[in-house]
């Protein structure tokens, strides 16, 4: 065989096979879905390790953060938007989720922790939606923070050490490339939650009680009232005292069996705009270990906007 047929049969395959492999996103082993401050004060610096800031505002952020984090504005920086149709809080567009994930100095290859401000389940409701944002779109490296940025704090105070020392002055990483790869069989439309009705399959209401009875109505949506053969189950009940730490998975359990919903199987989360039911799904997936378990983004701001579709208002008021 000659030199040039040796390199057209055998090496130009590997190498072409090789190019092929470095242009796909590096797949990184899927990560706990909650970490605490010790595990992260271990890790802390270490490569591949993004800390994500999602506290209310930059003031909040450059008055003391995780050291090493970068910030996102999680309200104005792209992680949802309105859509065509006018509905709130929605979940963008992939091209543009993976674009604005690059520009923070994310690739495929790193393991994100989300650090929310944490005061309480709201707080963290900030982390399980961005959490469910980056699952969505195929990445699996990433955490959150249990207590958030104020668990941070705390032991800021208490262990008097440097590690747990918090920074003023902001960071930034370098542009990175962050491909995404849709999980569809995540998402929920309208069309979805009616076949979910006709199925009896399970649809949980995580806002609080009085948006649950109609007593309370967001502004997002045209009325008040719930999905119809909706089960309530209140952000609020999910972390402990409606704080910043999630409550045991043997407690959740217990919850769960209080309010009548199932631990297994499908089931559909929901709320006004897809906030708190990510806590709901965040805890019935990545908690409890329901993998059948999804979200309705859109929830009642969408729904309501139909008027065509059903909703049940238990308490008609003026």
């Amino acid at each position: 065989m000659s030199r040039l047929a040796f390199l057209l049969a055998v090496v130009l395959p590997v190498l072409l096979s090789s190019a092929a492999r470095a242009a796909e996103p590096v797949a990184v082993p899927a990560a706990e879905p909650l970490v605490g401050v010790d595990w992260l004060k271990s890790r802390l610096g270490k490569p591949g390790i993004v800390v994500l800031d999602l506290q209310p505002s930059m003031r909040d952020y450059v008055a003391g953060h995780i050291p090493g984090a970068i910030y996102t504005d999680y309200a104005r920086g792209g992680w949802r938007e309105k859509n065509a149709a006018g509905v709130p809080g929605m979940l963008p567009e992939p091209g543009k989720l993976a674009s604005l994930i690059g520009r923070l100095g994310i690739g495929n290859d790193t393991h994100v922790v989300l650090a929310p401000l944490g005061r309480n389940a709201a707080d963290m409701g900030t982390a399980t939606r961005v959490y469910w944002t980056f699952k969505v779109l195929g990445h699996d490296a990433v955490s959150i923070l249990d207590g958030g940025t104020l668990a941070w704090a705390a032991q800021t105070k208490s262990a008097n050490t440097a590690i747990y020392n918090m920074e003023t002055l902001p960071n930034t990483r370098p542009p990175a490339t962050f491909v995404a790869k849709v999980r569809g069989g995540m998402l929920v439309d309208k069309a979805g939650v009616q076949r979910a009705m006709s199925d009896k399959t399970p649809l949980v209401d995580n806002r609080p009680q009085d948006f649950f009875m109609g007593l309370t109505r967001s502004p997002a949506s045209r009325i008040g009232g719930t999905l119809p053969g909706a089960r309530s189950l209140p952000e609020s009940w999910l972390t402990r005292n409606n704080g910043g730490h999630f409550r045991s998975r043997q407690q959740l359990a217990s919850i769960y069996e209080a309010a009548g919903v199932p631990t297994a199987g499908d089931q559909i989360s929901f709320c006004n705009t897809g906030h708190w039911a990510s806590l709901g799904w965040f805890v019935s997936s990545e908690i409890l270990g329901n993998k059948s378990a999804r979200m309705y983004d859109g929830s009642m701001a969408e729904w309501t906007a139909d008027k065509s579709l059903p909703v049940d208002v238990k308490i008609k008021t003026p």
